[in-house]
C-alpha cells in the first residue's frame, strides 16, 4: 500500500466560474487559475500522483503549455487515473476536505464524490469529500481564496493479486471478480 498527500490553494476573484470536484457552484466569484482551477480535484490529482510517485500536476500539465488554457480538472483527473492505470496502481480511497468560508457546500458533496469516483471507476464508498471554514482566520477565512487538502491510499496491482492468492481466493477481487486460470 501507498499513500498520498495533496494540497491546493486558488485566490478567489470576480468574472470566474467556482468549480469544485467538478460541480459549478452558484457564487460571486470564481478560482483563478490556468484550468479551471479546481483546488479539490488539484489536491486529489497531487496525492494520487505522490503516492505513485509520479510527480505532480505541475509536472504532468505545466501551466505553461496552452493545451491546459481552461481545461477541465475532470479531464486532468480521468488522464491521472490512466497514468495510474498505465503504472499498475489501483485506488483503495480518497479523503479530501476543501477549505472556504463561502460559498456553504454541503449541498454539493454528494456531487463531487460521484464525479471523482466516476473519474477514477472507484465506487462513491471509497471516496469522502469533507468542507470546513477557518472561524474567520487566515485567507480562506477572509474569503480571499480556497483551499483543499488529501490523502490517498493506493495499491500496486500486484500486491492485490499475491494477496488473493495466498488467501487462496478462486477469484481476483482487484477487478471484481474474474476467475483465476
Amino acid at each position: 500500500m501507498r499513500i498520498g498527500t495533496g494540497y491546493d490553494v486558488h485566490r478567489l476573484v470576480e468574472e470566474r466560474a467556482l468549480i469544485l470536484g467538478g460541480v459549478e457552484i452558484p457564487y460571486e466569484k470564481g478560482l483563478l487559475g490556468h484550468s479551471d482551477a479546481d483546488v479539490l480535484l488539484h489536491a486529489v490529482m497531487d496525492a494520487l500522483l505522490g503516492a505513485a510517485a509520479l510527480g505532480d500536476i505541475g509536472q504532468l500539465f505545466p501551466d505553461k503549455d496552452e493545451a491546459y488554457r481552461g481545461i477541465s480538472s475532470m479531464t486532468l483527473l480521468k488522464k491521472v487515473a490512466a497514468v495510474l492505470e498505465e503504472h499498475h496502481y489501483v485506488v483503495e480511497n480518497i479523503d479530501s476536505t476543501i477549505i472556504a468560508q463561502r460559498p456553504k457546500l454541503m449541498a454539493y458533496l454528494p456531487q463531487m464524490r460521484e464525479n471523482i469516483a466516476g473519474a477514477l471507476g472507484i465506487g462513491t464508498d471509497q471516496v469522502s469529500v469533507k468542507a470546513t471554514t477557518e472561524e474567520g482566520l487566515g485567507f480562506t477565512g477572509s474569503g480571499e481564496g480556497i483551499a483543499a487538502q488529501a490523502v490517498c491510499l493506493i495499491t500496486p496491482l500486484m500486491d492485490l493479486v499475491a494477496r488473493d492468492l495466498l488467501e487462496g481466493t478462486d477469484r481476483c477481487d482487484s477487478c471484481g471478480g474474474c476467475p483465476r486460470s
